[in-house]
């Protein structure tokens, strides 16, 4: 039988992990042990938190690992508020999966760049989980991340046990940073330049501030890599989930149902338009 897909289903907080002073990673369990859904690499869940509201986060997971689910938010609104708060043991409830996915089967046989702003390397982190459980399958693999300061950098274990690999190419910026910062100080759009890809056989994948996204999709353009090849993450005023409610209309687009990630090509005439 078809499950509702506006009805909720119970899941219980395992883990709340703390990424930044506003940012934490959430673990849920299902209630049910069967009720664990598999999603793909990209896709979102409805989060419910009883007496306060619904919001829409990316799975931050292994899509070969269904449960426990794993989501990242920044507290600023007053459902992530709250999700920050949460602790062992507390009920949430859970809607989805929803929307597309990463093009990793689309990858297969190409360079993978991934570029990531912010919380922006949330979304992008279950679709690297994927292409590095399925490394032989891809050619050179690169993640370019850059957050604010040092403070504000997430997975912080993942990304020194990433750089550790010879398979995996990472660099990591800041905006700013004290002196005690050893690392690269700029923008994340400069690591493109002089990455090690091969533009025609390249996919890309990004996600952060729109602004963020607009110079990179520059910067990959400057390198050759095409509007077909690359990708983005749309989220963003998401209410129903299921296109009803016309919150997420994005141009001709419904980014729950048709996004949150799309092709640039596809969007093309109505990115970065303010209007919009």
């Amino acid at each position: 039988m078809a499950t509702d897909p506006m009805l909720p289903t119970p899941y219980h907080v395992h883990r709340v992990r703390k990424e930044t002073a506003d940012t934490v990673t959430c673990e849920l369990v299902p209630a049910e042990p069967h009720a664990a859904r598999p999603f793909a690499a990209g896709q979102f869940n409805m989060i419910y938190l009883f007496g306060v509201g619904e919001v829409p986060i990316s799975i931050s997971g292994d899509p070969t690992k269904p449960s426990p689910l794993v989501h990242t938010v920044r507290a600023v609104g007053p459902v992530s508020k709250a999700m920050a708060q949460l602790k062992r043991g507390e009920v949430v409830g859970v809607r989805g999966p929803f929307g597309s996915a990463w093009p990793v089967e689309e990858a297969v046989g190409n360079d993978v760049v991934l570029v990531a702003g912010g919380i922006g390397l949330a979304p992008l982190r279950s679709a690297l989980l994927h292409l590095l459980a399925h490394r032989q399958r891809y050619g050179r693999i690169l993640l370019l991340y850059g957050a604010r300061t040092p403070p504000d950098l997430l997975y912080v274990r993942d990304l020194e046990q990433w750089r550790s690999r010879f398979d995996l190419d990472v660099e990591v910026t800041v905006d700013s940073a004290a002196t005690s910062w050893s690392g690269s100080v700029g923008v994340v759009t400069t690591f493109i330049a002089r990455a090690s890809f091969d533009p025609q056989n390249t996919l890309a994948m990004v996600c952060g501030p729109e602004v963020m996204m607009r110079f990179t999709i520059r910067e990959l353009h400057s390198r050759g890599v095409m509007n077909d090849h690359i990708f983005l993450s749309m989220e963003r005023n998401m209410k129903c989930a299921v296109g009803l409610c016309g919150h997420c209309q994005f141009g001709p687009t419904f980014l729950c149902k048709d996004g949150p990630v799309l092709r640039y090509d596809r969007i093309m005439p109505w990115f970065g338009r303010r209007e919009v």
